[in-house]
């Protein structure tokens, strides 16, 4: 869970939320740390930007590298022995792809795609695993992150089982909407199909319902939201118990 912002200290040698190479910073874990963490890490990030349909890890894979996003989407996916997916998280730039290594494991369980294009901050999975032990606060951020990750997969589990298609589609457009600081998602009926574990005609009505009641415009892929709080009415209640337990966190870390 990322903590609130705070200004880095004067004596920082590099520029205000930039890394040692001065890309501009938006990941919410990274901006804040300590100078002294900052000074250790940030010289240790790539950045990288990746296309929609990237594949960051399959489950199985070993874990080489992390990644601190920055800008877009990526999408963690449960996947099946026969190959059927349905998403279980999302991450944008309040979060971190490489979780186990957090904990010193190295083998992925999910898929992490890439659904939006964007930017991340690559780091080498030993280095981060030598760096965490001189960062306390980046660990706890991560430990952090972790239990909004795992609190988010089993909100997300019980809301794929329990709820329509369309109140699932109009919350995943509230929280890809959020991830991204964008109304506007650029999302096809099949991405939402896979994402949704539905079929992209059951994508096609909701989205044709949700537009009707001008919540939604959709064209080609693309997907922006007209009126917000109308739609996060005909969310499920699975998009504010979530965003309730985040902001709860919140203040307790503070």
């Amino acid at each position: 869970m990322a903590m609130k912002p705070r200004p880095p200290a004067e004596s920082f040698p590099m520029p205000p939320n930039a890394d040692g190479d001065g890309n501009h910073i938006h990941n919410e874990i990274l901006i804040g740390l300590p100078p002294g963490e900052c000074e250790l890490l940030y010289p240790k990030l790539e950045l990288m930007r990746f296309k929609t349909h990237h594949v960051l890890h399959e489950p199985g894979d070993t874990l080489k590298s992390a990644y601190f996003c920055n800008s877009g989407l990526v999408s963690i996916l449960s996947v099946l022995p026969d190959g059927k997916s349905v998403e279980v998280g999302l991450v944008g730039k309040e979060g971190f792809i490489g979780l186990p290594l957090v904990a010193a494991f190295r083998t992925a369980p999910t898929r992490a795609v890439v659904q939006i294009e964007g930017s991340v901050f690559r780091v080498d999975g030993e280095t981060l695993r030598g760096v965490l032990r001189q960062c306390p606060a980046l660990e706890l951020r991560l430990q952090q992150f972790s239990q909004v990750m795992a609190m988010q997969v089993t909100q997300i589990a019980a809301c794929n089982r329990l709820h329509e298609v369309n109140e699932r589609l109009a919350r995943w457009l509230l929280m890809s909407a959020d991830r991204i600081a964008s109304n506007s998602v650029p999302l096809t009926h099949e991405l939402l199909a896979q994402m949704l574990g539905t079929r992209r005609s059951s994508v096609t009505v909701a989205v044709g319902m949700l537009q009707k009641a001008g919540l939604i415009a959709h064209s080609r892929g693309d997907v922006k939201i007209i009126d917000r709080q109308k739609l996060e009415e005909a969310a499920c209640e699975c998009y504010g118990i979530m965003l309730g337990q985040i902001e709860e966190w919140r203040g307790e870390a503070q």
